[in-house]
Parts: C-alpha cells; sequence; structure tokens
C-alpha cells in the first residue's frame, strides 16, 4: 500500500503536511525546553520528557552515586573535613560559623555539593551542632551506628557517601526529627532571588 503526499497549493505555497508535523514537533520540544529552563515544569514533567534539571539526578530523580579514592579525598577536602566526611569523625560543638547563619537558601554537602537541607528547616537544638528537622528527600541515607555501643542512626550523603551526623527522634513538629550535623561537612548557599 503506498501512502500518497497530498500537495496543497494556496497563493504559490505548496503545502506539505509532514513537514508542518516537522516542525510542530520542533516547536513543542522548544516550548517545553524553554519552560523547563524557567521552573515552569515540576519534577515529574521532567522526567516524563527525559531531563533532569540537577546534574546530581538521573532520569527518575535518583542521585546518581560518585566514587572517589581516599587519595583524591584528601587532596579536595582539609583534615578536618576529611576526619568528618571520611574518617566519620565529629566536630567538636559550639565551634561551627553555621550555627549563626540565619539567612534563606541551601545547605549543601562540603564534599560533593549535593542540597541536604533547606534553610526553613534549621533550628536551634541547643545541643552545639547545626539541627535540621527534615533532610531533602532521597538526598540522605541512614546506617546503625553502635560505636558508643548503644545503636544510633548515622546519615550520610547519598551522592558521595560523606559522614554528616545523627538523626535522632526528639526533634520539632512536623517531623519530630533531629539532624544533628557536623558543620564541618556543610557548606551553605544563600538563596539568590
Amino acid at each position: 500500500m503506498k501512502i500518497k503526499k497530498i500537495h496543497l497549493k494556496s497563493d504559490g505555497y505548496e503545502f506539505n503536511p509532514l513537514r508542518r508535523r516537522l516542525l510542530l514537533f520542533i516547536g513543542g520540544g522548544m516550548l517545553l525546553w524553554t519552560a523547563d529552563r524557567a521552573g515552569l515544569l515540576g519534577r515529574s514533567a521532567r522526567a516524563a520528557t527525559g531531563e533532569t534539571n540537577r546534574k546530581w539526578e538521573d532520569q527518575e530523580g535518583k542521585v546518581i552515586k560518585m566514587t572517589k579514592s581516599d587519595q583524591e579525598w584528601k587532596k579536595e577536602l582539609g583534615d578536618k573535613e576529611y576526619n568528618v566526611l571520611r574518617e566519620e569523625g565529629t566536630e567538636r560543638p559550639f565551634t561551627s560559623s553555621l550555627l549563626d547563619e540565619h539567612r534563606d537558601g541551601v545547605y549543601v554537602c562540603a564534599a560533593c555539593g549535593l542540597p541536604l537541607f533547606k534553610s526553613g528547616s534549621k533550628y536551634n537544638s541547643g545541643t552545639g551542632w547545626p539541627s535540621f528537622y527534615q533532610a531533602i528527600e532521597g538526598h540522605v541515607e541512614t546506617k546503625t551506628d553502635y560505636k558508643l555501643v548503644l545503636p544510633r542512626t548515622e546519615y550520610h550523603c547519598a551522592r558521595c557517601g560523606g559522614h554528616q551526623g545523627h538523626v535522632f527522634e526528639d526533634g520539632p513538629d512536623p517531623t519530630g526529627l533531629r539532624y544533628c550535623n557536623n558543620g564541618v561537612a556543610l557548606r551553605f548557599q544563600e538563596q539568590k532571588e
């Protein structure tokens, strides 16, 4: 069966339906791309188009893991950062400059830059470490820690595995959680308007 191309002539212009479909397809793609870059599409819409807006997420919105050797981490991190992030150390309480950080923005992993907490979830727990009641979904992972004999829940960056701190069930509403973070394991990025 042969498909016949229909060519319509109107005022000297030859109309090709296949060319029209191609132009509509390209125009629609450009419109989706522009809307995504302007932040008008939600995560599900970006996933449906096969794109993510963040360099650290895959097509399904899951964090892409990264690995580096100990030598590479030692070159990139300072001694205190390396001790906390790679050796699961703990910084002394009340030493972090982030305790007095109150601007709008995000707190990112000091090793890889993955956003971990929004500033709106930060609160003063009185413990001497930056504390948050909610992490960005999917950006931290947990494991059980027995270093002090009794089990605790340790959490780390979902991208690079860098140790951040421990999560406790004595935080404020709405979650009741306290993510007690080592300040040296975070960097603050102010929200730009």
